[in-house]
This record gives C-alpha cells, structure tokens and sequence, in this order.
C-alpha cells in the first residue's frame, strides 16, 4: 500500500519550505543529542542526600550545571517559537506570495483561496506543532532531573511554557495573527517585522498579566524572619499584617525612621526606630500572597483560552479579508 502523499497546494508548501522543516529536525535532533549526553555524563556523580529528604548534586558535577544552562537556553527558545512561526506564515509563506505574484498560479490550479490559505495553516500548524511536541519532550527528558532539585521554579517563563498546553495556543495564534498581517500588508520584511512585533508584545502582556489569571492564596506568620511560602510557590507579595488583620503600609514609618535620633550614626538606631514604628502601629504579624503549583494547569488552561479566542478572531478575519479581494 502506497503512504499518503500531499497534494495540491500543500505539496507545494512543503516542497518551498522543505530546508525549514529540516533545519527545525536537525535542531530538535541536535538538543535530544545534547541532552542525552549531558545526563549521561551526570549520571557518574553521585548526589548529596540532605536531611529533609532532598539533594544536591556533586561539587565537581558540572555535567548537572551544563544541562541547566541548556535547558534554560531551549526553553527560551520554545518560548520564542511561537513569534519566529507567526513572522514565517505572515512573510514568506504569505506577504511574498502576493509580492511576487505566485498566489495568481496557485489560483489558476483549480484551488479556491479559502483552500489555498487554508492548506497554507494546516501544513504550518502541523509542522510547528510536531517541533513543539519534540522540542518539549527534549525539555521533559532534561527537566526530570533538574526540576526535582527545585533548581528551576516552575513558574519561570522558560519553564512555564515548554511544560504546558499554552506552546500550543501560542502557536495557533501565531498562525493566524501571521495569516492575517501577511494579507494586510503583503510584503515580505515589513509583514514579517509587523507580526514579529505584534506576536512579542502579545507574549509580553500576557506574560506581566499570568499570574493575575488565579487568585492568590495568602500564608501569614509573626513577624520577624523572612516568611516563605509553603512548597514551592510562587511569592507575588510580602508585607506586615497589624493586630486587625489589615495589611501595613512600611512607608508610614519612613519619616520616623528617619527623623530618629542617631540614624546616621548608630548601626543600631534604624531597627529601634522601625521596632518603635510597628510597636505604634499595633504590627504583630507578617504575610506572604503567593501561588502554589497547583495554580500551574488552571493558569495554563485560562490563558490558553485568551489565546484560542484571539486566533479565532484572527482566522475569521483572514478569511474575511481574503474573500473580499478574491470573491
């Protein structure tokens, strides 16, 4: 039996972008390499056990500080993946094709512009969603060593995304933002530059505005040491809890602090003064707004969504715009 071939279109797509495609494998294939190798060679130090059941790994492991580093850089880079496949489909695989005129020929083959955009996404959605797929179980091959050290916090960015379901949201909206710029501005640089720049920005807010998607959970304590929270959460805010329960504003003491006799001069003036300053204010404990892991899969879910209703929205008005030039 003869194996499925593309067709039309589609094999039209991924004939031009063939050397894309090799360049994305040769790249997952290279950091499965890297990575293998790293583990293996981590694997002939022993760990240090430690009392609370934890470890570190060897003083003279660098192999283990050498697959951090790496796993940083390739997170990094899954993270950014999302903005070079939107600059992509908005450039070359779109914006050229009306620069140079080729769509015309695609339209003369008894192809509809609806099949011809679309054969366009599919091929791309595949192909991106394959190298996202390889490049995080790279990651998870990496990440199940170094992540159960506590080394990295689930919560960072280049862990964030290549251990979720949002790369892939992420890249849906890449598609069609890119397919959307590519048919509005239809040349090849300044599509490219335009989706790059929408795509980053998309990526920067919601990046400063995950961790507003879940209400944090609140951890208090007495006052004194520094309060952490429980597990490995992520911290958002600190600060000093009165004898009420209401939440205490430390530039109130400021001014005192300041105007204390000595401050300049004695070390030990500033904490008598701030000790003084809380003692007025009634402050007798201290509080920590965090998120726990357990935030991580509604989080991923939530922005997920925000992502799949603007690529909606997006793709609708792809098609829309394509429609109306090419009815």
């Amino acid at each position: 039996m003869s194996s499925p071939a593309l067709r039309g279109p589609a094999w039209v797509t991924a004939r031009q972008y063939r050397r894309t495609l090799w360049a994305a494998l040769a790249l997952v294939l290279l950091a499965l390499a890297a990575v293998t190798a790293l583990r293996i060679w981590d694997a002939r130090y022993p760990d240090t056990a430690l009392e609370n059941g934890g470890w570190n790994p060897d003083p003279d492991n660098q192999a283990f500080g050498l697959l951090q580093w790496l796993l940083q850089y390739l997170g990094t880079g899954l993270a950014l993946l999302p903005i070079a496949v939107a600059a992509l489909v908005a450039g070359p695989m779109v914006a050229r094709e009306y620069e140079s005129g080729t769509y015309g020929l695609s339209l003369t083959q008894s192809v509809s512009p609806a099949a011809w955009l679309r054969s366009k996404l599919l091929l791309t959605a595949a192909g991106a969603s394959l190298t996202a797929l390889a490049g995080m179980g790279v990651f998870a091959l990496g990440w199940s060593r170094t992540g159960e050290a506590g080394y990295f916090l689930w919560a960072e960015p280049y862990v964030y995304v290549p251990t979720g379901v949002a790369l892939f949201a992420y890249l849906l909206a890449a598609l069609a933002i890119g397919a959307l710029i590519g048919q509005l501005v239809r040349h090849t640089l300044p599509a490219m530059a335009a989706t790059a720049l929408v795509m980053g920005l998309l990526t920067l807010v919601l990046g400063a505005y995950r961790w507003s998607l879940v209400p944090v959970e609140t951890v208090t304590g007495p006052a004194g040491p520094t309060l952490w929270a429980p597990g490995n959460g992520l911290v958002m805010d600190t600060g000093l809890l009165t004898s009420s329960g209401a939440r205490f504003d430390e530039s109130a003491c400021w001014e005192q602090i300041n105007s204390a006799p000595g401050i300049d001069t004695d070390p030990e003036a500033w904490g008598k003064a701030q000790a003084r300053c809380f003692a007025d204010h009634d402050v007798v404990s201290q509080y920590a707004d965090y998120h726990p892991e357990s935030h991580f899969w509604p989080t991923q879910l939530i922005e997920s969504g925000i992502l799949l209703a603007l690529a909606a929205l997006a793709l609708y008005a792809a098609f829309r715009v394509l429609r109306a030039r090419h009815p």
